[in-house]
């Protein structure tokens, strides 16, 4: 938050004996700091922790990492912001060739609280295959699939449009595994075209040209954090767990 360095690289810094609090060097990850009594120095030069906090929801375009750096030089999420200075980074990610719906921020409290898989925050996307999805691929797709990584969570799955020899699909998720909307249709056989995020929560990707961004209202801010799992997913994924300890039995 104070701009010095992702998460990850922080360790490093704390662990190569670059980061000090009140004079004294910690190497010790974990250590407790208050940044508004203590004085936290990096290379013996105190970090000052910015107080406003930015959060953005921005419509990704194919053709952008979401991560901060990208050693084959890509373009990042974050050179499409240019006008907020502060350093921002992706809650959760989507993939290079994925397009839609990414929230950014520099509040690592709350994006920490939105990214653990405890919070089930209900995720849609619209996805486009190639031929004909039939009932029985809806039905694999809603139950929940088996991936290298294991089952998937059921998921509410139905068809939007068919165009021609393609048609579109909603797939809602509330887990966040590696490409696995892209992995769960490949499962059951269905080639993927494209690939969007349309919502997030509550929060829908809307008339947000890509490209382009907003930033996101107070009541906005509050209510993903606050907000319940969604209801039919909860109901489903009981029915599955119900149905996984009738097997043990058998």
């Amino acid at each position: 938050m104070a701009g010095i360095s992702s998460r990850r690289e922080a360790e490093t810094l704390i662990t190569s004996g670059r980061v000090s609090i009140n004079g004294l060097v910690t190497t010790t990850l974990g250590s407790k700091a208050d940044p508004s009594v203590d004085i936290i120095s990096v290379d013996d030069k105190p970090i000052t922790v910015r107080k406003e906090r930015i959060y953005i929801l921005l419509n990704k375009p194919a053709g952008y990492v979401t991560t901060l750096k990208d050693p084959d030089g890509r373009p990042i999420v974050t050179d499409l912001i240019k006008d907020i200075t502060e350093r921002l980074f992706p809650v959760g990610r989507l993939d290079f060739n994925t397009d839609g719906l990414l929230l950014l921020t520099n509040d690592g409290e709350w994006a920490n609280r939105l990214a653990h898989p405890s919070h089930q925050v209900p995720k849609e996307y619209h996805v486009k295959v190639r031929g004909e999805v039939t009932p029985e691929t809806i039905a694999k797709l809603s139950n929940g699939v088996k991936l290298d990584d294991g089952w998937t969570a059921p998921a509410k799955v139905e068809i939007v449009r068919t165009i021609g020899k393609n048609s579109w699909i909603s797939i809602v998720i509330h887990e966040g595994r590696y490409r696995q909307v892209r992995r769960m249709c490949e499962t059951v056989g269905l080639l993927v075209a494209r690939l969007i995020r349309t919502r997030y929560g509550d929060l829908q990707l809307g008339e947000i040209k890509p490209g382009t961004y907003r930033h996101l209202t107070q009541e906005e801010i509050r209510s993903l954090i606050e907000g319940k799992p969604d209801k039919q997913q909860k109901i489903k994924t009981q029915e599955k767990d119900l149905h996984k300890k009738k097997n043990r039995g058998k």
